[in-house]
């Protein structure tokens, strides 16, 4: 067979594929030039087509915090292939990844599986919308839940101003039952709370964002939220996609000690497969069918494969650790390192870190919210993005992304990245 390399698989791609590619940042738009293609992943490195290797520090997007590969995982899935790949029907493994979830997670007491975090959040909102009788939902700017209808809405300027769809084929009719709010700000969110008394079924965030880059939650925020969501009656709802099973063993909210009413997850549960949940109170997840009269259904929703995957990460994260303090370590080492190279450049940045996940903001601005992330310079990120892949590390191609850290990480791996940090800060700047 004849080898071809990435560019040739971009040109074949593009004239089969919409854009090339199956998910729009993998485009490398963001960031110039044309995408990398990858044929195999170990550890803590990517090979592609082109025959390189580079330490990344994305990990398919969160799932893989044990680093690619890794072999509990991989061994689970070799072993669950053997009774066949799928059944749509019900299996042991889904009950025991049911138990697992609801012993983790702090606001789950029922969990419905299902195969994507997009799968995940519209589940989550349909229910609360059928628990509540209510239409309306508050979401964030900057938040991203998937390419659900609800969620692709921009936000009015006022109180009683509907958003509008922010993609060709959203409806109005969809959009106006969605508000939006500045992320971090509870005021607007009281706002809009009054001005929709009683209509207004939750409020879904992503408690520390990971796709407008990294913002956390300011001091408050989230027990703000909850609050308003106490005394209104309105689901609140955590999607915890990136950051369940990530932050903590119990997601974010263990760490933040703010328990939602649902939690909607997805990544590390698949191990690397495509999986994803949706969960909460009892009497809230006792309205989905076959139980309740809100209708949700999977015919792959509990693959067999998935939830070996699964119930071999969860499993090991459960009874180890030790993982999310090597976790703190390879994030507070790497970001530490980060900054002493750029203030050691004089260089304006921000940089948001927590656990294993942080951003790279090239603003001296404080990044609280999508208004500041995007006072960043992002054709010198670009530029940086380009420097370190040169360099031989793979970081997320957006200055809107989070990276995501794994064990894998070595502190030689850290060092190298480090030195790459500093020799293209160098470059670009």
């Amino acid at each position: 067979m004849a080898l071809i390399n990435s560019e040739q698989l971009f040109q074949k791609a593009k004239k089969i594929i919409p854009g090339g590619v199956n998910s729009p940042v993998r485009a490398f738009r963001a960031v110039g030039g044309n995408p990398i293609f990858i044929k195999s992943a170990k550890g803590a490195y990517l090979h592609d087509e082109d025959g390189n290797s580079y330490i990344e520090l994305i990990n398919s997007w969160g799932p893989m915090i044990l680093g690619h590969a890794h072999e509990l995982v991989e061994k689970a899935v070799s072993d669950a292939i053997q009774d066949g790949f799928s059944f749509g029907a019900p299996t042991r493994r889904e009950v025991e990844m049911a138990e697992l979830i609801c012993s983790m997670v702090p606001s789950v007491e029922k969990v419905r599986m299902v195969n994507s975090g997009t799968e995940a959040t519209m589940s989550a909102l349909r229910v609360a919308r059928g628990y509540t009788g209510r239409d309306k939902m508050i979401k964030f700017e900057g938040n991203y839940h998937g390419h659900g209808d609800s969620f692709l809405i921009a936000a009015g300027s006022g109180a009683m101003t509907f958003g509008e769809p922010d993609s060709p084929g959203v409806t109005k009719g969809v959009a106006k039952d969605t508000l939006t709010a500045q992320y971090n700000n509870l005021a607007a969110v009281q706002t809009l709370v009054d001005a929709n008394k009683g209509q207004i079924a939750c409020i879904i965030l992503e408690p520390v964002v990971g796709n407008m880059g990294l913002v956390k939650p300011v001091e408050g925020f989230l027990e703000g939220l909850r609050k308003i969501c106490n005394e209104e009656g309105i689901v609140l709802i955590f999607d915890e996609v990136m950051t369940g099973f990530r932050l903590a063993k119990g997601g974010f909210q263990e760490r933040c000690g703010v328990i939602p009413d649902m939690t909607t997850m997805g990544k590390i549960i698949g191990g690397g497969m495509p999986v994803g949940a949706y969960g909460g109170k009892k009497e809230i997840m006792d309205m989905v069918s076959p139980l309740g009269p809100v209708y949700q259904a999977g015919t792959l929703s509990g693959n067999p494969i998935a939830m070996a995957a699964g119930l071999a990460m969860l499993n090991h994260l459960n009874t180890t650790p030790s993982v999310y303090t090597r976790l703190e370590e390879i994030g507070t080492t790497l970001t530490n390192g980060m900054k002493a190279n750029m203030n050691k450049l004089g260089l304006n940045y921000t940089l948001n870190h927590v656990g294993s996940m942080f951003t790279l903001f090239f603003t001296d601005k404080a990044v609280n919210n999508f208004e500041d992330a995007k006072t960043s310079d992002t054709a010198l990120f670009g530029r940086y993005f380009q420097a370190m892949l040169k360099r031989g590390i793979y970081l997320a191609p957006s200055q809107y992304e989070a990276m995501f850290l794994s064990t894998a990480l070595t502190d030689e791996h850290i060092q190298i990245v480090l030195e790459a940090n500093l020799e293209s800060l160098r470059e670009v700047v």
